[in-house]
């Protein structure tokens, strides 16, 4: 096939160009490249003939339609957006404009490209959302979210979010666009920009900093390794149902303080502190986010008995590779740290 990735220089659009690559799928990387984007993402592919870049901006439409025109894809997989929730609490605007219009505006160069096209019934336009459209969950182990979960986000991202799915399901609904529609839990992995949770933790921790907890660090999330997600969103492309979502879960909750704990144990082993201290010692409870969700945790049960997909890892064994993908990459994660609001504390407005 040949895929049209928006958000291919970023972290879960990366490694789904990596893997589409290395499977023989002709790759077309689409990307604003904003402030999380990186180009060394996908430097493993870029003098391959089955990969090519265009720098442009999904909420232009010209720049759309002449790619579209250009490169004839036969499936667009649709990744681009602002994803870091305590930016959307201090700048919420970048995330209606990128996440809602700029998927609107995707979405109609589509159904152009895509009408212009004769309708082939082989086109897909796959979106890639998150699981945090559904809100927060009790802390019963019982309770998951399917696909079947009632919208109910609860910050500037997660709603943002919602919207870009309910106009996907729209324009299946009102134009007949084939899509499908995949859900994820927290991701974690190689190249994951130095923001989030476990790059900040293990960057923090090889400074000797505090390790940052929220709260009293008792949030649950459901992890995702990354390279696992790419390969199930190929599979859902490959073989999902039109005009079906497709929750993707990594079966394995812990609680962030757990988390922690468990990247501090795996540095005292791979990069144990000059004092002898355990790098738990750093751990420190600082603000909680405002509006934390309690709880994510996805139940599976679709993809796994349709397309037969489940995740490869453990999060012990995928946070041990990312810890040694880390430490052998410094030349990679040590320029972002200087790009804008990182090793800041964001996402603090009452």
């Amino acid at each position: 096939m040949k895929l049209l990735v928006t958000g291919g220089a970023g972290f879960i659009g990366s490694a789904v160009v990596r893997q589409a690559v290395a499977r023989g799928h002709d790759v077309v990387n689409l990307d604003a490249l904003t402030y999380a984007a990186c180009l060394a993402n996908v430097a493993s592919v870029e003098e391959s003939p089955h990969y090519r870049f265009e720098h442009a901006d999904i909420r232009d439409r010209a720049a759309l339609d002449r790619i579209l025109a250009d490169h004839a894809p036969d499936a667009i997989l649709h990744l681009a957006a602002e994803s870091h929730v305590d930016r959307s609490i201090d700048g919420p605007g970048t995330f209606i404009d990128t996440n809602i219009t700029g998927t609107y505006t995707l979405l109609e160069a589509a159904r152009g490209y895509w009408q212009a096209a004769g309708r082939p019934e082989g086109f897909r336009f796959h979106h890639v959302s998150t699981d945090e459209v559904f809100g927060s969950l009790p802390a019963d182990p019982g309770t998951r979210f399917t696909e079947e979960t009632p919208y109910d986000p609860r910050s500037p991202y997660s709603a943002s979010k919602a919207a870009s799915d309910h106009l996907v399901r729209a324009w299946a609904e009102t134009y007949g666009l084939p899509i499908l529609l995949t859900n994820c839990s927290n991701n974690y992995g190689p190249y994951h920009f130095p923001e989030k949770l476990i790059p900040v933790v293990i960057l923090s921790a090889l400074a000797g900093k505090p390790l940052p907890i929220y709260g009293d660090g008792s949030n649950v999330r459901d992890w995702l390794y990354v390279e696992d997600h790419a390969d199930a969103l190929l599979t859902v492309l490959g073989q999902g149902r039109v005009g079906r979502s497709y929750a993707i879960g990594g079966e394995n909750e812990r609680s962030n303080l757990e988390l922690v704990q468990t990247l501090c144990d795996i540095l005292d082993d791979l990069a144990p502190r000059g004092d002898g201290r355990p790098f738990s010692d750093l751990i420190t409870f600082v603000a909680d986010r405002p509006g934390h969700d309690a709880r994510y945790a996805i139940d599976p049960s679709r993809i796994r008995r349709e397309l037969g997909w489940r995740p490869s890892v453990t999060v012990e064994e995928g946070l041990r590779c990312t810890v040694e993908w880390y430490l052998a990459n410094e030349d990679w994660w040590r320029p972002l740290q200087a790009r804008a609001g990182v090793g800041t504390r964001l996402g603090t407005a009452p």
